[in-house]
Formats: structure tokens, sequence, C-alpha cells
């Protein structure tokens, strides 16, 4: 979806709500199964004394497999936006300001980028979650594993002076 922001660049003080679907292709990571909401942005593009600002929010529901035990669970997204845009930088490595092309801004383009770099590094089934047992694949969030407790290799000798005394 381009917008033409020609009228808000020339009226300092105006303002032009915006609402976009972002097409799920776009937002594919490994650890999203699948949307169970359309994944929207809305908001408003604010002309502040002749500098565009963007300001707004990408929901969505996601149904996601856990980093660390693999579980499948839902999780709510609730991503404010607040961009600054450009017709032109002075800086071209500032990544503060988002350049327009023509005055158009690529509405769906801007906000699949601000989906993706405000998602979370990991997607967790709870924060405490403890994950799967690195040797059996036990769910360790269920209770502790069968599996007996590897010894320090290094501490080997130190053990058999133990067992010498006995």
């Amino acid at each position: 979806m381009s917008m033409d922001l020609h009228e808000l660049i020339i009226n300092p003080g105006r303002s032009l709500p915006f609402s976009c679907e972002i097409s799920e292709e776009r937002l594919a990571q490994p650890s999203i199964v699948s949307f169970s909401e359309p994944v929207t942005g809305s908001g408003e593009i604010r002309n502040e004394a002749g500098l565009l600002v963007l300001t707004g929010h990408i929901r969505t529901r996601l149904l996601c497999i856990c980093d660390r035990c693999a579980a499948e669970f839902e999780k709510s997204v609730d991503i404010p936006l607040e961009l600054t845009l450009a017709t032109e930088l002075e800086d071209e490595e500032n990544p503060d300001f988002y350049l327009l092309c023509d005055e158009k801004l690529e509405l769906e383009e801007v906000l699949s980028d601000c989906f993706i770099l405000g998602l979370e590094s990991s997607f967790l089934c709870r924060e405490d979650c403890k994950g799967l047992c690195g040797r059996c694949g036990a769910d360790l969030n269920l209770g502790p594993c069968s599996c007996k407790k590897e010894k320090d290799p290094r501490l080997a000798v130190l053990e058999q002076l133990l067992d010498d005394k006995d």
C-alpha cells in the first residue's frame, strides 16, 4: 500500500490516519507456526513543524513454538510505532529516519520491517521455561528427568581420593 504524503508535507500541523493489514508471507519466522488474527497496523502520520512522525501500533495474535521446550503456545503482539520520516537525508548512515521515495510511503513495507524488528529475539512459552534435557529430551517443565547428573571429569581425581578414605 503506497501513501502519497505530498499534501501532508506541504501543510504543517495536519495529520493523516492509516490502517493497513500486513501480508503474513512477509513476516514468516521459524518460531511462528501461524497467525491467529490478521496482522494490522494503525495510527497516524503527523506533520510537526515540517517533520513527519508516524505513530501507532501493530497488533496480532500468534501461534508460536517455544525456543526452549518446543511446546506450542499463543502470544499476543502489540508493537508500538514511532518513526520519523524524511524526504532526504543529510547523513546516509542515520537509522533514526525512514527515507521516503518521491514523497510516497510504502506503508506495508515499513510496517513489516517494524514488526520483524519489534519481535522478541526468542519465543518462550513462559519466562521461567526450563527447556528440554540435553541427553534424553525430557520436558524439564514437567519435572526432573531420570538422567544421572554427569560428573565433571576434572574432579575425577578428587573423587578417587574420597573413595580411598572409605
